[in-house]
């Protein structure tokens, strides 16, 4: 299950990124990037 979590948030960073860098979707980009963060704070709380 963590390595699920941790695949989610790089692959919600990645889409944070072009969808920052190439497009302008507005609250939706940063919407991705809250949730990869939530991802990457469960993944280490649930590791320590």
């Amino acid at each position: 299950m963590g390595n699920l979590l941790y695949i989610i948030a790089v692959i919600l960073v990645i889409a944070w990124a072009v969808g920052f860098l190439g497009y302008n979707a507005g609250g939706l980009i940063h919407l991705l990037l809250v949730i990869a963060i939530i991802a990457v704070i469960l993944k280490v709380i649930r590791r320590a």
